[in-house]
């Protein structure tokens, strides 16, 4: 199958899509992320893509399938952050093994990602410092409004909804304003 070479997704998710597309809800890219990729999402859930990690790209590759792929493919579900920590893990492990320094500026964004997605303060910390270069100034100015937000409710409130937990009234007051949610 095509899509479970690490080349595929990063040429998919960086020469075929546009940086506006990386951000934005739309159904259709959503569909196709689903029918391009959706076995590959299966595969790297099940740890079947372990021979990717070989590469700073591969582990690119893995990452980007388990943290921004199921935000597309299950959008407005749980299973949206289902792999958020599996990315983390993978994320962390190639920036202990300096992976992210072989990567383009750019690229290290997506790979320093499931931090900016973990409701861990603790991780939180290295996200700052990981952010912070020359290059990903914006990323860093996102980590800083997601830290802001679990210093104040030691969660994503956004996310209440579709992990069935109970929003706070400062969470719903929160909600309700614009912008609130990413």
């Amino acid at each position: 199958m095509p899509s479970m070479r690490p080349e595929n997704v990063i040429d998919f998710w960086f020469t075929q899509l546009t940086p506006h597309q990386w951000f934005v809800k739309d159904a259709a890219l959503d569909g196709a992320i689903a029918d391009q990729f959706g076995p590959t999402l299966e595969a790297a859930a099940a740890g079947e893509l372990w021979h990717w990690r070989t590469s700073a790209r591969g582990r690119l590759a893995e990452v980007l399938v388990l943290d921004q792929f199921p935000r597309n493919i299950h959008r407005d579900s749980a299973a949206a952050f289902a792999h958020d920590s599996q990315a983390l893990i993978l994320a962390q492990e190639a920036v202990a093994q300096g992976a992210d320094r072989i990567l383009d500026v750019p690229w290290r964004a997506f790979l320093y990602m499931p931090y900016m997605h973990s409701e861990s303060l603790v991780v939180h910390e290295e996200a700052l410092r990981l952010f912070d270069q020359p290059g990903l100034e914006e990323n860093l100015r996102f980590e800083h409004r997601h830290r802001e937000i679990l210093l104040k409710f030691g969660r994503y409130p956004h996310r209440n909804a579709l992990l069935g937990r109970t929003s706070s009234e400062d969470e719903q007051a929160f909600l309700s304003r614009p912008g609130s949610s990413f």
